[in-house]
């Protein structure tokens, strides 16, 4: 069959749409050395880094001078070669602040938000001891339990968010701070992530974006399709929902999607979806991402799978280290943008390098894989947009010369 390339051309980006991954464990303890996994992560593409700094586990005890990060009590250690190693190989971190000390919240555990007011404190010494961050998070998912004691967004508010946001902006001026961190649905003893926002608005919140993590909660969900529209969860098939509820609130502060992805099966046999499924659906956020306005974040989680299955199994790779087709999938999303009968438009991006890329797009001819029109290069994002004319059903994929291997392949509908 004759494919003919109808139009190409590059597509630029949204000029802040950031691509990255969170694996605190893996970056922390994960196999060989920090310098190699971090060079891991530059060799993807990775655009941003999340990275929790554990306020319990840098400020153990209470420091005499909370605001200078030189304090004795203050112990960065592993926390400074990860954020260091990042700076060094010119990785932005999105650093998110989280966890309580015991001296500040009476005792209790981490989730327990403090009663104290040191947060605001050791927010300023985290600026200063790492000047060249400046994207920060305010805890984690404090609509649910798991992270937060008590789940109110006025506490939330008034305790984290506000204070940290003034420390925040204290130590530079170039820092940007977000709140929320919402979880996608409402937890069994917590509450859904728009009432969340809500309480937030009418408690005051002060932010200059705001975070959701917007996590499938619905068997057979992808990221552009829901079987539940009617939820009151806000996952990535909600996307345009989001934003408009972000805009409505808060205003056209941008919107960061901190966390995002899908646990396969194997390992995961009830909740998993298939590793090829999982590669797809990398493309197709990362697609629906660049083309929502104000979304200017998007974060996966895992690099690797956590070893028990009562963990995550969203990683890139296996608990063994073992590649899934999402890893390249990463380095080389690929979606379908939209079709018209035979003309298919398809939306693709190069992370790994900078400006302009050379791609390849290829299909299957005779069981071989073939050009699909002449090599071409990306906008200076990294992204295209072509248009193209095949029969339906053909498998295609998107190949760069600089990386020598391609993404997983697509079949067009």
């Amino acid at each position: 069959m004759t494919v003919a390339l109808l139009a190409a051309g590059a597509a630029h980006a949204a000029p802040n749409a950031k691509f990255g991954i969170q694996d605190d464990a893996w970056v922390l303890y994960g196999p060989g050395t920090l310098a190699q996994r971090l060079a891991t992560l530059h060799g993807l593409g990775v655009g941003i880094v999340r990275f929790t700094l554990r306020w319990d586990q840098v400020a153990g005890t209470r420091p005499a001078n909370p605001r200078d990060p030189d304090d004795p009590a203050y112990a960065w250690g592993r926390f400074d070669a990860v954020l260091q190693g990042l700076h060094s190989l010119g990785i932005p971190a999105l650093v998110t602040l989280y966890g309580t000390p015991a001296w500040a919240n009476g005792g209790r555990p981490p989730n327990w938000l403090p009663t104290t007011s040191g947060f605001a404190d050791f927010a300023y010494a985290a600026a200063k001891r790492y000047p060249w961050v400046h994207m920060w998070t305010v805890w984690n998912e404090p609509n649910g339990r798991d992270f937060s004691v008590p789940v109110s967004p006025s506490v939330y508010v008034q305790r984290l968010l506000n204070p940290a946001y003034a420390s925040l902006h204290a130590a530079s001026g170039a820092n940007l701070v977000a709140g929320g961190v919402t979880s996608p649905r409402q937890p069994p003893s917590g509450m859904a992530p728009l009432a969340f926002m809500q309480g937030m608005r009418a408690a005051h919140a002060r932010l200059d974006a705001y975070a959701h993590n917007p996590y499938a909660v619905e068997p057979g969900e992808t990221p552009s399709r829901t079987p539940c529209a009617s939820c009151s969860s806000l996952t990535m098939a909600k996307l345009s929902a989001i934003r408009a509820d972000v805009t409505e609130l808060f205003g056209p502060k941008p919107l960061w999607l901190t966390e995002y992805g899908y646990q396969t099966n194997p390992p995961d046999r009830l909740l998993g979806v298939s590793w090829a499924a999982q590669a797809a659906y990398v493309g197709q956020a990362a697609l629906r991402v660049w083309q929502q306005p104000g979304a200017t974040v998007l974060i996966q989680f895992l690099v690797r799978d956590e070893p028990s299955l009562g963990g995550w199994q969203s990683g890139l790779l296996t608990a063994q280290g073992r590649p899934k087709p999402s890893l390249h999938a990463f380095s080389l999303p690929f979606a379908e943008e939209a079709g018209h009968g035979s003309r298919v438009v398809l939306w693709g991006q190069v992370r790994p390098g900078s400006g302009d890329r050379p791609y390849e797009l290829q299909q299957v001819r005779q069981g071989r894989w073939v050009p699909l029109g002449a090599p071409a290069q990306t906008g200076p994002g990294g992204t295209f947009v072509r248009t193209v004319t095949v029969a339906r059903g053909t498998k295609l994929r998107l190949w760069s010369p600089q990386l020598g291997y391609a993404g997983p392949s697509l079949v067009t509908y």
